[in-house]
């Protein structure tokens, strides 16, 4: 990625395995340090280290984590960035070697480093920040010959206003669908078709997006603690109408079961604007009824009304702030 010219925050170089080399390579570095494991990802074992003293037990968590879960112990370091936004963007690959960047798409809204709510576009981004994200993007995908749908995740520094390069994932993400919203392009039919070595349905030369779209993760957890709710589900009435799309993996009768991961659908909305979407998703999330297992829905209700949130002024403290430990 740095050979690419894409922004890459400051961090270890090799994978780390023990305590010592962490402290020689933190210091190096400079504190506060991001602690996680190079073998995984979802926020599992991650931590951060304000100084020495900090790092040891950090780094003890991760490793052991990371060795759990991902069958090795092998650790990274990098510049923590205080206040972030967790910004990504979406490219495809085209099946004649051309990348081109769909927009970008705000996750900043997580729970233990994982997404609870996205949008698009994100309003903590301005046009000159986004062009050169997007063109960050594009070169990332370049670099690596890439084909199909990936995407360039990001932290935005709020204060100033800087990105770096986190990770690529190289598949279509959970959220996608706010993208799709506002491009009105089907990123799986692009994925067969440029796996088929076609061109795309669409030109890739005039994309627009219109509007703004918001997606929120509804989970079978409690809203509060988030903690898994899992049960057999004796209600599901979902909301529809203009603007309002769901995608759910569940249905009235189905069991929620403690052993997976704990989504059972994505609500998503389109508006003309932001203002506009925020009032559609208030009432999907309204006229959406679930019952058996707990939801986060209530949270999700929470969320849309939260000044910070609806100022678009957030970062990825947002939750700790609502729900302080």
């Amino acid at each position: 990625m740095e050979r690419a010219g894409v922004p890459v925050s400051p961090g270890s170089r090799e994978p780390l395995t023990n305590v010592t080399a962490a402290v020689a390579e933190a210091d190096r570095i400079g504190y506060p340090v991001m602690v996680k494991a190079a073998a995984g990802g979802g926020g599992i074992g991650m931590g951060v280290a304000a100084g020495p003293a900090d790092l040891q037990a950090a780094f003890e968590t991760a490793r052991s984590r990371a060795e759990r879960f991902f069958g090795s112990p092998e650790i990274l370091l990098e510049r923590y960035v205080q206040r972030a936004r967790h910004v990504e963007v979406q490219i495809l690959g085209l099946a004649d070697g051309q990348v081109i960047a769909l927009g970008e798409r705000d996750c900043s809204v997580q729970r233990r480093h994982q997404k609870v709510a996205e949008e698009t576009p994100s309003p903590g981004v301005d046009h000159a920040l986004r062009e050169q994200m997007l063109a960050a993007a594009i070169r990332a995908g370049q670099a690596v010959g890439y084909q199909g749908a990936g995407t360039v995740e990001c932290l935005v520094d709020t204060e100033s206003g800087s990105f770096v390069f986190l990770e690529m994932n190289t598949r279509l993400q959970v959220e996608h669908p706010v993208t799709e919203l506002v491009t009105g392009i089907d990123l799986v039919e692009q994925q067969f078709l440029i796996a088929a070595g076609q061109p795309p349905s669409f030109d890739p030369a005039a994309v627009t997006p219109k509007g703004h779209a918001l997606e929120l993760r509804i989970y079978a957890e409690d809203p509060v603690r988030f903690l898994p709710g899992p049960g057999t589900i004796t209600r599901w009435d979902e909301p529809s109408g203009e603007g309002i799309r769901v995608d759910a993996g569940y249905q009235a009768g189905n069991t929620v079961t403690p052993f997976y991961d704990p989504l059972l659908a994505k609500l998503c909305v389109h508006g003309t604007d932001r203002e506009s979407a925020l009032e559609r998703a208030r009432t999907a999330v309204a006229a959406f009824a679930i019952a058996g297992p707990k939801t986060n829905l209530a949270f999700h209700a929470e969320l849309l009304d939260n000044p910070q949130f609806v100022s678009g002024d957030y970062d990825t403290s947002l939750i700790s702030t609502l729900r302080p430990s």
